[in-house]
């Protein structure tokens, strides 16, 4: 694997040396860094933004297919689509960054992290991964950094879209959608079905694990936003996704789930001053899980509330401040203490603005029904240098809130635990150069009281880890080829211990690189990891891998697009997670080689 990591320094110098035309821009607004629009230059966080074009030039199968591209971010799953999936950002561990769809929290509340294994891409208009922590204005979670996914929205004018696929497996994609409004009301609706016999994911056969292992996945979304002047508007926004993924444990396992989300919002500008948004949600992650002899449910649902207030004091300083309430609830088969909890919060943030100097201080108290209370606090400085330069310096702190599962399980539950926290240092350049888009991050994360099982299966705050990492990235038109390149060096270690941390690697590669010829166009990408370690004690490595994937559009009419993709082109035999089977710990198998052709229809009306 290091290989691939010796060109990326001649690949950044290529990139600077060569001037064309320049590459896409990073978007001119982002919204997750501090939850109200900002422009992207004046936020400390290093920010990666996919738009809806970015979905569909990718070729993107799903929600992981996209994230694995952002640099510090790796992805572990169980094998296959459909199969458990987390993601480690920045070396963190898979409960410790924050999934947000428009605006809610989709992690399990029993469990600790979200279901991206269900989210279809049908639905999504935008994603933004912050990384970096964010806990001072979103409080628990926000460690490792923020992912936020916005569904679909409407624009002016109505615009019907449909789209079929067929691929490898008995693979197939299926999506019907509307859009539309005028300046006052914009709506969106969509429907999706996609399904795939899938394939073996583990590598032996005893025990009816030689079956494939299907999964099939029905998604809704609907949107509504009214204008009702210039300075009021209201909206609501609804995701609803269910179906089946089956998997190897023994017999013919699988799982029934649904992931669903509501949210809903009044904004209004009281003056020129301060602007005030009303928010309120619901979420539910809910999984009943069919064995040979026994079923099992787990379903957790949140309600949630907040109100933000932006002040624009005068060009130079602006505040926001807000409330945050959550309330998290647990159904299930499984005997838990307690089955309820809240959470309430107050944060302030204060931005400050000049030619030669920009900061940023936020400060969050939460106040959890169970562990009781955690203060949070950010400091950034941003330094212009010249027009085309930034460096920017940092500090974030951190906490997880115990699961249900941590603190109020029957077997292994503590309800004494504490929180666990974390402090991070960074130290970031940005730079614009012939059309080059140049990024490179130096940082460290500490983490105290990691919430482990003791010799005895209880749940206990005894191991603390410290994260180094750096990452760079480039992004231009060479000769006419959009490209971006990013690659991560980590050090995740179990500062008790030694050892790296489980299930993650040290270096990541990503590389995309595509051209539109009139109407044809072309793309290639790879991704690529070093080794990691299944188990907390490395004893069990996993070998690293790197997958190659090409991608061809056709726009053979103004309506009609045909695209074609093929995925682990090389055929690569991989694994990103091991299990247990008797003794042996063996990989769980990712896809092979895959060809998927589709079609969309976008009408003109």
């Amino acid at each position: 694997m290091k290989n691939y990591f010796f060109l990326v320094p001649a690949l950044l110098a290529t990139s600077i040396a060569q001037a064309n035309e320049p590459v896409d821009q990073l978007p001119d607004t982002v919204i997750t860094a501090s939850r109200v629009e900002q422009p992207v230059t004046s936020t400390p966080a290093a920010m990666t933004v996919f738009t809806r074009d970015d979905i569909e030039r990718l070729q993107a199968s799903n929600v992981t297919d996209l994230l694995r591209r952002v640099p510090g971010i790796s992805i572990t799953s169980n094998g296959g689509p459909g199969s458990l999936t987390s993601l480690s950002l920045r070396g963190t561990g898979a409960t410790q960054s924050l999934v947000l769809v428009d605006g809610q929290r989709i992690d399990s509340a029993s469990a600790g992290q979200p279901s991206l294994e269900f989210l279809s891409v049908d639905q999504i208009e935008r994603i933004e991964v912050l990384r970096g922590p964010r806990s001072a204005v979103y409080g628990s979670d926000a460690i490792g950094g923020v992912v936020q996914i916005f569904t679909r929205q409407g624009q002016a004018g109505l615009q019907p879209r449909a789209s079929f696929g067929v691929g490898r497996n008995q693979t197939y994609t299926r999506h019907l959608g509307l859009s539309g409004g005028n300046q006052q009301t914009r709506f969106d609706l969509g429907a999706s079905l996609n399904e795939t016999a899938g394939f073996d994911r583990t590598r032996h056969s005893a025990d009816g694990d030689g079956d494939r292992d299907g999964f099939r996945n029905r998604a809704i979304n609907a949107s509504l936003i009214h204008q009702f002047n210039n300075d009021i508007e209201a909206g609501i926004r609804v995701l609803d996704q269910r179906g089946n993924t089956e998997y190897d444990l023994g017999g013919n396992p699988e799982d029934d789930f649904s992931l669903s989300t509501v949210a809903a919002h009044a904004q209004w500008r009281v003056n020129p001053a301060w602007t005030t948004r009303l928010e309120a949600g619901h979420a539910e992650d809910k999984r009943d899980s069919s064995y040979d002899f026994f079923d099992f449910t787990f379903n957790t649902y949140r309600d949630s509330a907040s109100w933000l207030n932006t002040l624009q004091l005068n060009n130079q300083h602006s505040l926001q401040a807000g409330l945050d309430w959550y309330e998290d609830r647990l159904r299930a088969d499984s005997d838990y203490d307690k089955t309820e909890r809240y959470n309430r919060a107050a944060f302030v943030q204060h931005s400050f603005t000049t030619d030669n100097l920009s900061t940023e201080l936020g400060w969050r108290h939460d106040k959890n029904q169970q562990f009781g209370t955690q203060n949070t606090f950010n400091a950034a400085l941003i330094i212009p240098v010249a027009d085309n330069q930034q460096v920017v310096a940092s500090y974030g702190e951190g906490f997880r809130a115990p699961t249900f599962n941590d603190l109020y399980n029957a077997f292994g539950g503590n309800p004494d635990l504490n929180a666990e926290t974390s402090k991070s240092y960074e130290l970031q350049w940005r730079g614009l150069f012939q059309a080059t888009q140049l990024q490179a991050a130096l940082f460290r994360t500490d983490i105290d009281d990691l919430i482990l099982l003791d010799p005895a299966f209880v749940a206990q705050n005894i191991s603390r880890a410290r994260i180094h990492g750096l990452e760079l990235s480039a992004g231009r038109n060479l000769y006419d080829w959009d490209t971006q390149i990013s690659a991560t060096w980590l050090d995740p270690r179990d500062r008790s211990t030694g050892h790296q941390l489980p299930r993650r690697p040290k270096r990541l590669l990503s590389l995309d690189t595509d051209r539109q010829f009139n109407t044809v166009g072309l793309g290639f990408s790879v991704i690529a990891n070093s080794q990691r370690y299944n188990d907390a004690s490395n004893d069990q490595k996993i070998s690293g891998f790197a997958t190659a994937e090409a991608r061809a559009n056709w726009r053979m009419t103004p309506e009609l697009r045909w695209d074609l993709k093929l995925s682990n082109l090389l055929d690569k035999d991989y694994s990103l997670a091991n299990y247990n089977f008797n003794g042996d710990n063996l990989g769980y198998r990712e896809e092979r080689f895959n060809a998927r052709l589709s079609l969309t229809w976008t009408p003109q009306l």
